[in-house]
């Protein structure tokens, strides 16, 4: 345990944090911090279970005079993303976090620190071991897998909890209120051509596009950044119109919730026709680079000679593809109308794979409204299905729709302008968190996330802030004290 990191205040959080980042804990590899949660609330005394999925739940009851109060169920998980720089020898699965302070900052040396969600977890850790707070009856719950999957939450039992109201600490500014999130699910296409040859009398040509900002595909995709299979694609149809081509491939994209910065295209141009092609392509690229200048200005298109490709598309193969893949719809779909700046419902165009006889699109739509992203995920089925491709739908977790008249967001707000003089601001995030899931297990379940201010979070630049994490204490403390009574 590093001491000096355990000595921060307040120490309730801090020696509890640096214990647990004593233990490693990658996702889907949970079973040492598991057991170390496991000893920790059965050396407090307290009834201490675990489920089948490793899921940990810890009850206190209520101290003197609070037992009227609602139940409060504290939530955290247990797992963190193991990301390390290139030059930084660390093995995740056999050692701790190794931490130190840069002025108001705690990091780790060259690897992600773990404050995503460890705070939040050590914080629980302090509130079950003090003998001096004010508080409800509280169940604690950590979960696990939360960074690849949420399979803690997504397994958990409808009947395991008995709390009325959940506070999540896993937000990362000290001045905002989680009161909803994104629910969402995969759509992956896939089909199916005949591949012809290329004929004698034509040229291989590269296009190329990237140095997009991409970014993340919920918290990001208002912004209206430029996608790199949509654009290939605005780029490939406008270059059709003027001049016949056939395509060889097309690779665009990686990780669902990622907004794709690069794609790459291999085709072929009747010898006669390149100067048309070629004007085609200038003009529609000078277009796209005037429209994106502001948002995304280090974009490039490029085009290159290549060796010719021995197979294409057949021309109407080729033409159904395009327009089908002109036709799905990315980015914002609906905006809400409860919180007008908060983006509702959306899409990814993540991924396209084609070659070799294979199609495979891949997208990740959003919502935090269930029956928005169904309708959404619907009528992407639909527009695949008019190509004749085949659709999965995989991954569904559901979002979390915030509820302006909640009282526990009524009561953190309260005690947030009490203790500090402001008001924290109301966020409801298109990412994803437990809470939708939570919710759908108990839907009477009142909600609400908050926690202490960290930047950088899954990359070595993670950094969590000394006094924030005081402010938050002080903060979980008052929220604890002044829960409601039950009904």
């Amino acid at each position: 345990m590093s001491n000096s990191i355990a000595e921060l205040k307040p120490m309730q959080i801090w020696k509890n944090f640096a214990a647990l980042n004593a233990v490693p804990r990658p996702s889907k590899k949970e079973e040492k911090v598991i057991q170390f949660m496991m000893a920790f609330g059965t050396s407090l005394g307290l009834e201490t279970e675990r489920d089948a999925s490793g899921n940990v739940l810890i009850r206190k009851p209520a101290t003197a005079g609070m037992e009227d109060r609602k139940t409060v169920v504290l939530q955290a998980h247990l797992d963190m993303v193991h990301q390390k720089n290139n030059n930084t020898e660390f093995n995740f699965d056999t050692q701790g976090i190794q931490m130190y302070t840069d002025g108001d900052w705690v990091r780790a040396k060259g690897t992600t620190l773990g404050a995503d969600n460890g705070l939040g977890v050590a914080a629980i850790m302090g509130i079950l071991e003090s003998s001096a707070l004010i508080h409800p009856p509280l169940e604690a719950l950590f979960t696990i897998d939360e960074e690849t999957g949420m399979t803690g939450a997504k397994n958990l039992s409808k009947d395991w909890l008995k709390g009325e109201i959940l506070l999540n600490l896993d937000t990362e500014e000290d001045d905002e209120l989680g009161i909803g999130c994104a629910g969402g699910v995969d759509i992956t296409a896939s089909g199916m051509y005949q591949p012809i040859a290329s004929g004698n009398g034509m040229s291989g040509i590269r296009l190329q596009i990237k140095g997009l900002s991409g970014g993340h595909s919920g918290m990001d995709i208002h912004k209206g950044l430029g996608n790199a299979n949509k654009l290939m694609t605005r780029l490939l149809y406008a270059c059709q119109a003027e001049q016949p081509f056939g395509l060889n491939s097309f690779q665009g994209g990686n990780l669902r919730n990622a907004i794709p910065r690069e794609s790459v295209v291999i085709l072929a141009v009747e010898n006669s026709g390149l100067k048309n092609f070629e004007k085609a392509f200038q003009n529609e690229r000078e277009a796209i680079l005037s429209e994106y200048l502001s948002r995304d200005p280090n974009i490039t298109i490029e085009m290159e000679a290549v060796e010719l490709p021995k197979q294409l598309m057949s021309p109407a193969d080729q033409t159904l593809l395009l327009r089908c893949l002109y036709s799905v719809h990315n980015g914002v779909f609906a905006m809400s109308h409860e919180f007008p700046e908060m983006t509702e419902t959306s899409n990814n165009l993540a991924q396209v794979r084609v070659g070799e006889g294979s199609i495979r699109a891949g997208c990740l739509c959003r919502s935090s409204r269930e029956s928005a992203k169904k309708s959404l995920s619907m009528q992407l089925e639909a527009t695949f299905a008019l190509a004749g491709y085949s659709v999965e739908m995989s991954g569904d977790y559901p979002g979390w729709l915030p509820e302006p008249e909640s009282e526990i967001l009524q009561l953190v707000s309260r005690r947030y302008e009490h203790l500090f003089g402001e008001t924290p601001r109301k966020v409801a995030g298109h990412g994803g968190l437990e809470c939708g899931i939570l919710k759908d297990h108990y839907p009477e379940m009142d909600m609400i996330s908050f926690g202490p201010t960290i930047h950088g979070a899954h990359s070595p630049d993670e950094r969590a802030s000394v006094s924030s994490s005081l402010k938050f204490w002080k903060w979980l403390c008052d929220v604890l004290q002044n829960i409601p009574k039950k009904a």
